[in-house]
């Protein structure tokens, strides 16, 4: 039995598989509490986390992926440490990314995704997904069981944002395997230089690099000449990182949210039934897959200057870890919060994606896949069980997390079914 007084959130195994009782631990002893590790401040509390979002004066983002590890490079100026943040920049865990990006410099970078990420874009990409889906579930509809992510969430995302992003067609099957690794593991994260991602960006490096000497009629184009506002072409490094973030963001996100949609189907017959008969049910069904297993457990902020959260005074280089996961189950925001209720009203107000300047920029798209993904297989597949060779019976289940204390990935999830 985990004693969550004492327990170190960061290192324990313990609570990968279920954080949630732990998180509304947090909750009832307060929105915002001081853990016994790393000087730590965890916001659970919906209200006291959306005030921390919003305010990205007061807080940066410099340390959202890996929170406490490594300590800061500095000891804190009592006043303002926003003149030291940008001295130790370069220096810090992610610190020179978008997603770790302080204002104005974060609006600025941005700005340069923004004609990837349109409406009609979209609408185009669609055409490529919806013949994807069906390619893939023909692979493995007469076998009557799959392994959700290798099987079809994994190169359904993974190429759906590739198209999206203009990497031609006949280099599909080079980019597949590429699935980059998460920051916030228990026990250190992997050295860049061996994960995936960085073989990505080496692949943008070069079509951005031949768009930008041979131009064309195509979305890497787009991407390779894009300007900032006042009309600068960037260096290449800057467009390659930011074709790798977003590759990943679009990935990731709907790897993840596919798997704990089918994990959820698999596990409640009678929804499934209903989502089957009613397809309009599908949107919120989505955002309560999201509030309640979204894939992200928690992200960082890094108090600049002297403030207040909740209760709580905070001095300049608190670290705030704020809680999504239980965010999305405070029960002052979301009446029977541990429920899944698919007519759930203020389902699409879950923090999953984030809020304010750093929602995940891949959250449009990932919302657009999963229904289209989840359309597809129902129209082609019935009775979606939870493989319990696998999983085990009811009562009994076993899945397996990434030891991960920033993300909730499934690593695997094994279903059966039969065809419709």
């Amino acid at each position: 039995m985990t004693d969550f007084a004492s327990v170190d959130y960061f290192n324990s195994y313990d609570l990968i598989p279920n954080p949630h009782p732990y998180f509304e631990y947090l909750r009832n002893q307060n929105p915002v509490t001081l853990l016994p590790v790393h000087n730590i401040l965890a916001v659970t509390g919906y209200k006291e986390g959306f005030e921390v979002y919003r305010d990205h004066k007061t807080f940066s983002s410099i340390v959202t992926a890996k929170g406490p590890f490594p300590p800061l490079p500095f000891v804190p100026d009592e006043e303002d440490i926003s003149a030291q943040l940008e001295e130790h920049r370069p220096t810090m865990p992610y610190g020179s990314m978008l997603v770790a990006m302080d204002q104005p410099e974060h609006t600025r970078t941005r700005s340069l995704l923004m004609g990837l990420l349109t409406q009609q874009r979209f609408r185009e990409n669609e055409g490529f997904m919806d013949g994807l889906a069906d390619r893939l579930i023909d692979k493995f509809i007469d076998r009557g069981g799959i392994e959700v992510i290798g099987d079809y969430s994994h190169p359904f995302a993974t190429l759906a944002i590739a198209d999206l992003m203009g990497v031609p067609e006949e280099a599909h099957e080079k980019i597949l395997p590429l699935f980059g690794t998460l920051p916030g593991r228990l026990g250190g994260d992997e050295d860049m230089s061996s994960n995936p991602l960085a073989q990505i960006g080496m692949l943008f490096y070069e079509y951005i690099e031949d768009r930008r000497r041979n131009p064309r009629n195509d979305v890497m184009s787009i991407l390779a000449n894009a300007t900032y506002p006042e009309g600068d072409l960037p260096d290449i490094q800057t467009t390659t990182g930011l074709a790798a973030l977003l590759f990943g963001a679009g990935q990731d996100t709907t790897v993840r949210l596919i798997a704990a949609m089918l994990k959820t189907l698999g596990e409640n017959p009678e929804l499934q039934e209903a989502i089957r008969n009613d397809r309009s049910l599908i949107p919120n069904f989505v955002e309560e897959v999201l509030r309640l297993d979204g894939p992200t457990k928690a992200v960082f902020r890094l108090a600049r200057r002297h403030a207040r959260v909740g209760d709580k005074e905070i001095a300049p280089g608190q670290i705030v870890m704020l809680v999504q996961a239980a965010m999305n189950r405070d029960p002052r925001k979301f009446e029977d919060p541990n429920t899944f209720k698919i007519d759930r009203k203020n389902a699409r107000e879950n923090v999953s994606f984030g809020l304010g300047i750093h929602a995940c920029i891949g959250s449009p798209l990932a919302r657009v896949e999963a229904k289209l993904a989840l359309n597809k297989l129902l129209d082609r597949v019935k009775d979606i069980r939870i493989d319990e060779t696998v999983h085990g019976a009811a009562g009994g289940r076993r899945y397996d997390y990434e030891p991960n204390y920033t993300q909730r990935a499934l690593r695997n999830i094994h279903v059966t079914f039969s065809k419709a």
